[in-house]
């Protein structure tokens, strides 16, 4: 008997949502261990919970390297060749999102090593206003990117949706004039 289809929705209770959490998270770098190891590839994840901690995998030792090869790949890439191209166009895009992303991890792993290291009972209040401080700053950047990210997919999107309505505009105007053609027409 085979399993029946989850429905994709967010999960209303907060004990069952951080269970399936836990367990797809684990699931997801489980395979993506599976996949670096059957195929050879490096393979980078980032998950980040509710609460907003960090959870990562990096099949080649750290993230950090994987985003640097990331970055070389397409500067490779546009030094190759002469013209504008989907890599050149590619990297101009979006370098300073991986540059942003990347400063990010750091700070988030920063942060993370610290929480991880401390014995919270031994932090003195400087210690912990630096790194409320430091957690903070993280989220404004985070939030800010997402809200950089969605209002770049909205401009996106309405441009798209322009360029349909002219393509739609010209498409009737086309059909009009044949159906004028067809009417004319002594056959």
């Amino acid at each position: 008997m085979g399993r029946k289809k989850v429905e994709l929705k967010r999960i209303e209770k907060k004990i069952c949502r951080q269970i399936t959490f836990s367990k797809r998270r684990n699931g997801l770098i489980k395979k993506a261990r599976d996949l670096s190891a059957l195929c050879d590839v490096q393979v980078a994840l980032l998950v980040f919970s509710s609460s907003g901690k960090l959870y990562e995998f990096s099949s080649a030792g750290s993230l950090a390297k994987i985003l640097k090869r990331h970055r070389s790949y397409f500067e490779e890439k546009t030094a190759l060749s002469n013209g504008a191209n989907d890599a050149e166009l590619y990297h101009g895009k979006y370098e300073k999102k991986i540059k942003s992303f990347a400063e990010l991890l750091q700070t988030v792993q920063s942060i993370h090593r610290q929480v991880e290291n401390s014995n919270f009972e031994e932090l003195t209040l400087s210690d912990l206003e630096q790194t409320e401080m430091q957690v903070d700053a993280a989220l404004r950047r985070t939030r800010a990117r997402k809200t950089q990210l969605m209002l770049e997919t909205i401009n996106a999107l309405h441009g798209k949706e322009m360029t349909l309505r002219e393509e739609n505009q010209r498409l009737q105007t086309q059909v009009s004039i044949r159906m004028n053609n067809l009417r004319m027409s002594p056959y």
